[in-house]
């Protein structure tokens, strides 16, 4: 027999069934429980056997423990061992003149989010240097070359004749299409999803269907798929 959906209470057939948080759904009825946006396997959060997005997830709150006397003698203990832990870890280390840093998931979005930063620098730079105006190419000499002695009449008509510029690559073109502007951040849960920051212009917007837009982040130059709630029309 087959299983009720959670949230239309409808039967839900093999073909369309999505088992997650102890439930069987519809691929279309498993949404977040505040915005409704439709949410799979890979950006879905749980609370309380319950959906939500990234965005409207719910804040957990901490519970203060007072201070009794066996807490802060657990309090002291545990920081006595940090205080020996601490002191091995900084023999070892001693005369090795630097420590080893992990290669993080964050670390890498920073130094790539770093190397994108450098990458648009260079074109600014490059396009104010072809608008102050192309400097006359310097002649270079020929080496190796014989002596040549032409005669009175060749020698009036000569000169040199410097190799034609290169025209330079033409800039990407302005952006055109519906903006949108970033209102939560988000980051990419798939290969084909784009990450961007809130405040960040989404530009060249394409309506996929109610849930998703295909965009190009206008800060990153990165385009492809993302959450049609997190962002606002301009």
């Amino acid at each position: 027999m087959n299983p009720l959906c959670s949230r239309c209470n409808r039967v839900v057939y093999p073909t369309e069934k999505v088992n997650c948080l102890d439930k069987y759904w519809h691929k279309g009825c498993f949404s977040c429980e505040v915005c409704k946006m439709t949410l799979n396997m890979k950006n879905y959060k749980g609370f309380e056997k319950r959906p939500y997005c990234n965005a409207h997830y719910p804040k957990t709150s901490f519970t203060s423990v007072a201070d009794t006397p066996e807490n802060l003698r657990l309090k002291q203990q545990s920081k006595m061992q940090s205080q020996v832990l601490y002191k091995e870890e900084f023999e070892k280390n001693k005369g090795k003149g630097f420590s080893v840093v992990a290669d993080t998931p964050e670390l890498q979005r920073i130094k790539k989010t770093q190397d994108q930063i450098s990458n648009i620098k260079y074109h600014e730079d490059f396009e104010k240097s072809r608008s102050g105006g192309d400097t006359p190419l310097p002649l270079t000499p020929q080496l190796n070359t014989p002596p040549a002695y032409p005669s009175s009449a060749a020698s009036q008509n000569y000169h040199y004749e410097p190799e034609p510029v290169r025209p330079a690559a033409a800039a990407p073109p302005p952006s055109s299409g519906k903006r949108y502007r970033a209102v939560y951040d988000y980051t990419a849960a798939d290969e084909d999803e784009v990450s961007f920051m809130d405040g960040d212009m989404i530009v060249d917007v394409q309506q996929i269907d109610e849930g998703w837009m295909y965009g190009r982040v206008e800060r990153t130059g990165q385009q492809g798929m993302l959450p049609a709630n997190y962002v606002e029309a301009m």
